[in-house]
């Protein structure tokens, strides 16, 4: 990261030491000081490939360049320790590293660490301690001390951070029964929760922070207000950033505010799919120079996505430097012919493309994908072109979103959450029911297009009329929310009697109830699929997520010009294959009733010829080989591709 940053100081005249000591960069959730270490590193290697001496810069980056700013004394201390030691013998008056107030303070209000500084500049820190085992700094005693410092907005040439990802909306795992999980840090109570989060609501105005997104998009919005034009944004974000609807507001920042943007994600599973050591999660790195005034940005984004993490420093080196090398890059609207290719010597690590910036935040589909040439036809899917795998041209299919050739229900809490937001409570399943519902997955069961519903739904008293507009949204089509590829067989499953959705399976009502059938044709077909993957978020191993906003934006066929007679075609495709099972979505391409329907998906309802189909098959084998797809789990050695 600090090597794809630094690169993109591109005005810096790295032989002068003057210049470099005026330079502002700032990590304000430095923690131990990691990325502040690498900065440093990488400017010193500049200036003394520029003819430099690296110590004669020292006292000026310790005393003025490097701000670190965190909650915790004990990693303020240890990122002066770091820093300070790459001339342990040099000796400077002070640093700009400072503990930041978190938690109930004596005067009863509450802080929120850096975060302060989104309404102010200057803000009261615990600038060092007493403690000898707290202190920074290597010159002098330190008494504790609390002191105002001004970090002003628009100074920062860079500002670089691994902010932390979690969510006041987040009660998974070990944050189950937390009430704030965003503030819960330091013991603090759930009142000092609470008022922390108020506290945040009330600095947030005009940032790109959202509260499902977590405090990373807050620690952006900071990043971004510190930030002088010219200058450059890099961060570690959960790769959710790139997809997630409540991260809509940040990628338009992005894409309006910045240039020269690059975007970096990893196509592995496992513990290989994170760049830090201790997520878990997938993630990306973006790095980016916020525009001039009146400054024409680039249109296109670069995207890179890796094999693997990079397994050691020189790795990474060799990687950042390819990465910026100024070579021409295939783009993501050029025909499925795969990115750059990405390489150290002659081992493949990955490819690079570039991609059109939308600047309305839509999601990001080129991250965390081994082959491009899957994402090319995935992008031409989206604008009405069947492009595919050693086609010289792309065919004409037409495809629209989802929002507008149906209608998306209700969230599941505003149907059986908790009252009076939602009217309905759930019950076991009845024969009887008045208000069937279809609400969560049991992978066992969802193996055929036709799926009973799970529960029923009673209406809790005084919310009849609550209830009367939920079932206003009932359907037969239902979407899965949270498409596990590797276990689930299906992306949209069909119910007998028009029911609610719930959790997993959300409604989808058309106004031609004939385009049930085609829906849940092509949404289980391999190009259907890939529309799915295409546009789910892909953070977790084997798993596309979306949500009912997120999911009008899918790219499905514009089922309003087919034909009466393809209409009437889709049904009778329905019913010859409502009763036969499928496999799970990462065998695909070897799942004979999955080439069935293909076929008489492509042929018959679409008329494409069997040429069609074959490459068709041969983009399943394609698809199921991504590591989002199978998530690296084993696949059967029977399994093989059936054209």
């Amino acid at each position: 990261l600090a090597r794809l940053a630094v690169a993109k100081m591109e005005t810096i005249d790295w032989s002068d030491a003057e210049a470099i000591g005026k330079l502002r960069i700032g990590d304000f959730a430095c923690g131990t000081g990691a990325l502040l270490s690498a900065v440093y590193d990488q400017i010193a290697a500049r200036h003394e490939r520029a003819g430099g001496d690296p110590s004669t810069i020292h006292v000026q980056m310790m005393e003025e360049v490097l701000y670190g700013c965190d909650v915790m004394p004990s990693a303020i201390h240890i990122t002066g320790s770091t820093l300070s030691g790459a001339y342990p013998d040099t000796q400077f008056a002070q640093s700009r590293l400072y503990t930041m107030p978190y938690g109930r303070q004596a005067d009863e209000t509450v802080k929120i660490g850096s975060l302060e500084l989104l309404q102010s500049s200057a803000v009261q820190t615990l600038f060092n301690t007493s403690d000898p085992a707290l202190r920074t700094g290597s010159v002098g005693e330190q008494t504790a001390a609390q002191v105002i410092v001004d970090i002003a907005d628009e100074a920062f040439d860079l500002v670089i951070m691994n902010p932390p990802f979690t969510r006041n909306t987040g009660h998974e795992a070990s944050q189950i029964g937390v009430f704030n999980p965003a503030f819960a840090a330091f013991d603090s109570s759930d009142s000092d929760q609470q008022d922390m989060g108020k506290r945040l609501t009330e600095l947030k105005a005009g940032t790109c922070y959202h509260g499902n997104a977590g405090v990373a998009s807050a620690f952006v919005g900071l990043a971004h207000r510190k930030l002088r034009a010219g200058g450059v944004l890099a961060l570690v974000l959960p790769l959710s950033a790139a997809a997630g609807l409540s991260w809509t507001a940040f990628r338009q920042m992005l894409e309006t505010q910045y240039t020269d943007i690059t975007i970096s994600s990893i196509a592995a599973n496992g513990k290989g799919l994170s760049f830090s050591s201790d997520t878990g999660i997938a993630e990306c790195l973006v790095v980016a120079r916020k525009a001039y005034p009146e400054e024409i940005v680039d249109e296109r984004v670069q995207f890179v996505s890796l094999r693997d993490r990079p397994p050691s420093f020189a790795h990474s080196a060799g990687i950042s430097g390819a990465i910026t090398r100024r070579v021409p890059l295939r783009g993501i609207d050029d025909g499925p012919y795969g990115g750059t290719g990405l390489s150290l010597g002659n081992e493949p690590v990955g490819e690079m493309i570039t991609g059109f910036r939308s600047g309305a935040g839509d999601g990001w589909g080129g991250v965390r994908l081994s082959d491009y040439s899957v994402g090319q036809t995935a992008y031409a899917l989206s604008n009405s072109q069947l492009w595919l795998p050693a086609q010289t041209d792309p065919a004409v299919l037409f495809t629209a979103v989802l929002g507008k050739v149906g209608h998306l229900g209700f969230y599941h809490l505003d149907i059986s959450g908790p009252p009076p937001r939602a009217p309905f409570a759930r019950e076991e399943p009845s024969v009887t029911a008045t208000y069937p519902c279809l609400w969560g997955h049991d992978a066992q069961k969802e193996t055929r297009f036709v799926c009973g519903p799970d529960c029923e739904l009673r209406v809790r008293p005084n919310l009849e009329a609550k209830a009367a507009n939920v079932w206003r949204t009932a359907s037969r089509s239902h979407l899965n929310r949270d498409f596990r590829f590797n276990s689930q067989p299906l992306a949209v499953a069909h119910t007998e009697r028009v029911s609610v959705g719930g959790r997993g399976w959300p409604n989808v009502r058309f106004a031609d109830e004939r385009f049930d059938f085609a829906f849940c044709l092509w949404s289980n077909s391999t190009l259907g699929f890939l529309c799915y993957w295409w546009y789910a978020n892909k953070q977790q191993d084997g798993r596309g997520i979306t949500s009912i906003r997120a999911a009008e934006s899918l790219s499905v066929l514009d089922f309003r010009t087919l034909t009466n007679q393809q209409l009437s075609t889709a049904e009778t495709i329905f019913d010859e294959f409502r009763d036969k099972d499928f496999q799970p979505a990462h065998l695909a391409d070897a799942d004979p009733n999955r080439a069935h329907l293909d076929h008489r998906v492509v042929c018959d309802l679409l008329g494409f010829n069997e040429d069609i189909y074959r490459a068709v098959r041969r983009l399943s084998a394609k698809w199921c080989a991504e590591p989002s797809v199978h998530g690296g789990k084993a696949r059967p050695k029977s399994a093989s591709l059936i054209i």
